[in-house]
C-alpha cells in the first residue's frame, strides 16, 4: 500500500494535469485563431480534463516529463478535437494547421514541464519538512488526584498535618 505522501503527491499531480489540461487547451486554442467554447463543448472539455486528471493520479510514474508529455497530449488531441468539432470556428477566422499544432505543443511542454518540475520540488519541500519536524514527546499523562473524604475526627486530620511540618531553622538573630 502506498503512503499517504505518496498518495498526495499523486492527487496534486492529477490536479495540476487536469487543470492544465483545460487551461492550456482554451489558452492554445484561442491563441492559433480558435474561440471559446460554451455549452456542451466546453462541459466536454470539463471532462476530458477530469479523464486526464484521474489517469494522472492512477499511473504511478506520471512525475516522468515524458509520460506526464504523453498524458498531455492525449488531452489536448481530444480538447482540440472538441473545440473544432464546436459551432465556434464559423464565428472566427480559422488559423493555418501549423499555428495550431504549435500553440498545442507548446501548451503540452510547457504544462508537462511545470508538473514534472512542481512534483519534485513538491517532495523535496516534504523530505525537508518531515526530517525537521521536531517530533514532541505525548504528554505525560497524570492519574486522577486521590478524593479527600470526610474524616470522622476532622481535628486529626490538622493535627497530622500540624506535625509533619518542620519547625526547625536557623536561629532568631535577636
Amino acid at each position: 500500500m502506498s503512503s499517504p505522501s505518496v498518495r498526495q503527491g499523486a492527487l496534486l499531480r492529477g490536479g495540476a494535469a487536469a487543470l492544465l489540461t483545460a487551461a492550456l487547451t482554451l489558452a492554445a486554442h484561442a491563441l492559433g485563431g480558435g474561440g471559446l467554447p460554451s455549452g456542451p463543448a466546453a462541459v466536454q472539455l470539463l471532462l476530458v480534463a477530469a479523464t486526464v486528471g484521474a489517469t494522472a493520479t492512477a499511473l504511478p510514474r506520471t512525475g516522468d516529463v515524458r509520460l506526464m508529455a504523453l498524458l498531455l497530449t492525449a488531452g489536448q488531441l481530444a480538447g482540440h478535437g472538441i473545440l473544432s468539432a464546436a459551432a465556434h470556428h464559423a464565428h472566427a477566422a480559422p488559423a493555418p494547421p501549423w499555428a495550431m499544432a504549435a500553440a498545442h505543443l507548446a501548451a503540452v511542454l510547457a504544462g508537462a514541464a511545470l508538473i514534472s518540475a512542481g512534483d519534485r520540488l513538491c517532495r523535496a519541500l516534504s523530505r525537508v519538512v518531515r526530517r525537521t519536524l521536531v517530533r514532541i514527546p505525548p504528554p505525560v499523562s497524570i492519574g486522577p488526584a486521590a478524593a479527600v473524604g470526610g474524616a470522622d475526627q476532622p481535628l486529626f486530620s490538622s493535627l497530622m498535618l500540624a506535625s509533619s511540618l518542620s519547625h526547625r531553622g536557623p536561629p532568631v538573630a535577636g
